[in-house]
């Protein structure tokens, strides 16, 4: 027997919000990857040489987290049930990505940013993990095929 899960209202909603969230980080990592001089006018010298300096690793881990998390709300959106693994996936490069920034160069950052940057990384670390979570539970009821 085929039974279809009717779509929740909320699916709706989370999946365009995090689509949004998720596209103001793909904004930020092509912008700074592409080196584009009016985006990175709002840095100093010194901390565009902080983001060009990372190494392949790293690079790895921050576009893991940005492309898997816009993967991931557009998986959620088709209703696909692979949109867990995509949030998965961005949860990993997020924990990489965290590892060089907070683990190997937290002076560093510091010094450059102050405390923005750990406290927006908690929030994205909240978002994150909470669209993991919701992705698992709308698999789990069958809403994600």
């Amino acid at each position: 027997m085929n039974t279809t899960v009717k779509t929740p209202w909320h699916l709706w909603v989370v999946g365009g919000l995090s689509l949004l969230w998720n596209a103001i980080g793909a904004f930020d990592y092509t912008m700074t990857k592409l080196g584009n001089a009016e985006y990175l006018s709002a840095f100093t010298p010194e901390q565009i040489a902080y983001f060009q300096s990372f190494p392949l690793w790293a690079n790895t881990g921050w576009a893991l987290g940005v492309w898997g998390s816009v993967l991931g709300s557009l998986l959620l959106l088709a209703r696909s049930r692979h949109a867990v693994t995509a949030f998965a996936v961005s949860l990993l490069g997020l924990a990489i990505s965290s590892v060089y920034q907070f683990g190997l160069h937290w002076g560093e950052l510091m010094h450059m940013f102050g405390a923005f940057p750990m406290i927006f990384t908690a929030i994205i670390w909240i978002v994150a993990i909470a669209l993991f979570l919701y992705a698992r539970r709308q698999a789990a009821s069958g809403v994600l095929r």
